[in-house]
């Protein structure tokens, strides 16, 4: 998912190269080492990894400028089958999920974020999907 997620698909890339590209490594390496990975993948019905999507802080990030120290930094990919039929949509709705039993939720909310739909989660209970209007330049 790498591979899609930096568009090196349109550079005719070898996908494996993702894996030993320098400027993208800490995107992925060591995943679930670094306290605030988090992340979900899209799979069909028979269990093909069709889409994915990450939160990671990526310390002295050699592409981009980011928006301060301890912001995660988003990336998400979709097989190019799979674009506009929703994948993506659904992978972003899990990442800015928040449990309604969560203290976290009102943390999230005096930042700007308003529960815009309900969901029932992975272990069966309630969870809001949230928004904030992120200002643009």
């Amino acid at each position: 998912m790498l591979y899609y997620a930096a568009h090196m698909d349109e550079e005719g890339a070898d996908p494996v190269s993702a894996y030993t590209n320098p400027a993208l490594r800490g995107y992925v390496e060591e995943w679930k080492d670094r306290p605030g990975d988090s992340g979900f993948v899209a799979v069909t019905a028979d269990g093909r990894a069709v889409g994915a999507a990450w939160l990671r802080v990526i310390p002295n990030n050699p592409l981009y400028q980011f928006v301060e120290p301890g912001t995660p930094e988003l990336a998400i990919a979709v097989m190019p089958e799979f674009l506009g039929g929703g994948v993506g949509t659904l992978l972003l709705r899990q990442l800015l999920s928040v449990r309604a039993s969560n203290p976290a939720r009102r943390l999230y909310e005096r930042l700007g974020f308003v529960a815009v739909a309900s969901i029932t989660n992975r272990v069966g209970t309630l969870s809001y999907v949230m928004r904030a209007d992120l200002p643009y330049p």
